[in-house]
């Protein structure tokens, strides 16, 4: 246990000590630094309640299935410019720097993350801009496309991620959500647009991994319906 006092490591240095390198299930194209038993987060991470908990460490579902359906769609981001929110691992902004989007931004509110993504960025040879900031209550950033994996696990979250996002609609940026259909992702203001079986940290399903969603907003005003495309669905 770190004692009072006792300053954390340099974040870059730590990750690359104790943090080995694995493909990510389901993503073998993608190598991430991930924590393990042995890697002594509790080192790294702050013990202050306001110290974001260190979900960088590891590939969620929400991320694992959009990499997967970037990386099997690359049409979908090719030549555009795209924005991971949350971006923990950078394993979203990853797949869309190597399906070809023109530029690729990811943003995270923990340095840890930050320091992480650059690690891992590195790992796979593409090049991606970083920023440790939140940015849910300001414009809409300067994107084509937002990808959002796995932010709807805390209910006052959510809510300011949606509305967030609504404005980042309503500016003309296109929005893809990945979730498992954790608790509090508003299924009633979304159209799933694809499914994959991928791993989830911390899931119980014994390693044989969970059917996550890519999902898209609906478009209230018009009631538009998106149906699963049959051909996006492993």
């Amino acid at each position: 246990m770190k004692l009072p006092g006792m300053p954390n490591p340099d974040p870059a240095a730590f990750i690359k000590a104790n943090l080995p390198i694995s493909p990510v299930p389901a993503i073998p194209e993608i190598c991430l630094h991930t924590a393990g038993p042995a890697s002594g987060l509790w080192r790294l991470s702050g013990r202050r309640e306001a110290d974001p908990p260190p979900y960088w460490a590891y590939p969620w579902a929400g991320g694992a299935v959009l990499a997967r359906h970037l990386l099997d769609r690359p049409e979908m981001v090719t030549g555009r410019r795209v924005l991971d929110l949350g971006a923990g691992s950078g394993l979203v902004a990853i797949a869309a720097a190597k399906a070809g989007a023109r530029a690729v931004t990811a943003v995270d509110i923990d340095a840890n993350a930050i320091a992480a993504i650059g690690l891992n960025a590195a790992i796979n040879g593409v090049d991606i801009v970083v920023r440790a900031t939140d940015i849910i209550e300001d414009p809409p950033p300067e994107t084509d496309l937002l990808v959002v994996g796995d932010l709807f696990y805390d209910p006052a979250l959510a809510l300011q991620v949606m509305a967030f996002l609504r404005r980042c609609q309503a500016s003309g940026i296109e929005v893809l959500i990945g979730d498992p259909e954790r608790g509090h992702l508003p299924q009633g203001e979304l159209s799933r647009i694809a499914t994959h079986t991928v791993a989830d940290f911390g899931g119980g399903t014994g390693g044989a991994g969970v059917q996550a969603g890519v999902f898209v907003l609906s478009r209230k005003a018009e009631g538009e319906i998106m149906p699963e495309d049959p051909a996006a669905t492993a």
